[in-house]
Parts: structure tokens; sequence; C-alpha cells
């Protein structure tokens, strides 16, 4: 029986958040410590844990159908390989950052500076985009320590709160790109396997959708309910229902969490009551 590969991080918080996607769509994993690989107990899928930065070659190579890995790393490594889906956890940021009590007056004081980094091809690429030169010293690992040390003048990384950077003396002055994880395919993946992902990716968008959701339950008179009505974005259109009370009714919609609150506010102003906000576990269209 064909089962599909996919590669997730080897630990830390984007193993954890990888495997808690699938787990929402309903994938069991047979997951034993220190395994390598393991395989799903309802889903033809196989988990293979790798180094983060050892994945776009695998995906290359054909040895694993699909990743989740971060959108910076497959920047870094993963020319040429496609994403096929945002997945919107484990944001990050990648950056530039000099020493706290160095004056920073624009991207002209990199020129001819040492930069530490475990992202040459990204930090080349910006440069030279911005018609800068700087010397590279690539660090596989902590980079923070690097100019505190006199071996370099800044490093780029990977920031997420800014709190390693605070602890090591650092200030961040150039946002290079943003980050989060991503779902992408090898270019060598089989037909059987694709079947199989697409079954998946139509259960990761299900559970996404609802993540960037919220139910809503309200009541409102009839005479202001074609205004209220028009306050919902909803799905296709709200559900209306009358209730006991005459010329009351209640209407029940979708809303993008990200807006909720302002959304909230002006069917309060047309008059709506009762309002009750539900969270959404899967959207299934």
């Amino acid at each position: 029986m064909t089962k599909i590969r996919i590669a997730v991080q080897k630990s830390g918080r984007l193993n954890q958040e990888s495997l808690s996607l699938l787990k929402s769509c309903g994938v069991s994993i047979e997951n034993g410590k220190d395994q390598l690989k393991a395989a799903a107990r309802n889903f033809p899928l196989e988990v293979f844990y790798l180094r983060n930065g050892d994945i776009p070659q695998y995906l290359r190579d054909g040895v694993v159908d699909i990743a989740i890995l971060g959108e910076n790393t497959l920047i870094e490594k993963g020319a040429n390989l496609s994403i096929i889906e945002r997945l919107g956890f484990s944001k990050c940021r990648v950056s530039l950052a000099i020493p706290k009590g160095t004056a920073y007056n624009g991207l002209t004081y990199f020129e001819g500076k040492k930069i530490a980094t475990s992202y040459p091809n990204t930090v080349k690429d910006y440069l030279a985009e911005k018609g800068i030169k700087a010397d590279l010293h690539i660090i596989n690992g902590s980079v923070e320590i690097a100019p505190n040390i006199g071996l370099a003048d800044a490093i780029c990384d990977i920031v997420s709160s800014g709190s390693t950077l605070f602890k090591n003396n650092l200030k961040e002055v150039e946002v290079m790109l943003t980050s989060e994880a991503v779902l992408t395919v090898s270019p060598k993946i089989s037909d059987e396997a694709q079947t199989i992902l697409n079954k998946l990716q139509f259960r990761i968008q299900s559970v996404l959708k609802g993540q960037r959701s919220k139910y809503v339950l309200l009541n409102a008179p009839n005479d202001k309910l074609e205004k209220i009505i028009s306050l919902l974005p909803g799905m296709k259109s709200p559900t209306v229902l009358p209730l006991a009370q005459e010329g009351w009714s209640s209407v029940h919609s979708v809303m993008n969490k990200d807006s909720f609150w302002d959304v909230i506010d002006e069917l309060k102003q047309a008059g709506a009551e009762g309002i009750l906000v539900c969270p959404i576990e899967k959207m299934v269209f």
C-alpha cells in the first residue's frame, strides 16, 4: 500500500506544532521516543524526523514526498521547491542585529562589516539587492555570541520575541524577511502519493479555516435584521431562525477572528443582543 512520506523537524517548537496539526487532521502517529521514522495508524502516512536544514535536500532527492518546515529554511536552502500551504504557526523573522550601544543610521552600516550567520544565501542576496558588500562568517549554531567575542560586527539570525538578542546585548536593526511554517512538496512525488496529499491537504485546510474563524450566534430585532446581516461576512449567508419572542430572530454566522472585535462593536451598535462566540474546530467545504 502506498504511503506518503512527510518530513518534520526532529525536535523543538516546529516539531510539536507540526505533530499537533497532523493530530488535528485526525492522523494518529505511533510516536516512540528517539524514533527517526514513525507510521500513522489510521492514515497512509510515514513521518521522518529530520534536521530542519537537511529537509530541502531530502525533498529534492525524493526521499520524502512532503515536508513541514520554516519558510526561512526554504528560502535559504530550498530553491525551486514549491510552497503548497501556509500553516500560520512558528512565525518569526530573519533579521540583522548589531551591538546595542552601536549607532545605526541605515544599511550602509554593514558596508565592509563582518556578519555572522547561519543564513549566508539569504544575507548575500539581500545585501546584493541593496548594493552592500559585507564579509560573511558562516556559523552553524548560536551566532549571538559572535560580536561579544570579536568574531563579527553584526549577526543575521531568526528572531521571535527578541529575548535572545536582548540577553546578548544586541538590537534588531533590519528585518530581512518574515517566516512561518509551510507545507512544501517534492518535485519527484508520485501520482499515488499526490492523491494521498490531496486528501491530507483538504484536512489541513479545514483545520486552518477553523482556527482562523469564530462561530457567532446573536439575537436581533426583526426591524434591524437587514442591517445586522449586512455586517456579517459569513460563509455564504447567515442562518436566521425565529425566536419564541415575537419580533426577534436568532442569527448564526462565521467571521474571521482577526476582524472579530470590530464587527462585534458594529453589531452591538446596530441592535444585536445576546452575542455568543464559539471556537470552530474545523470548517469543511
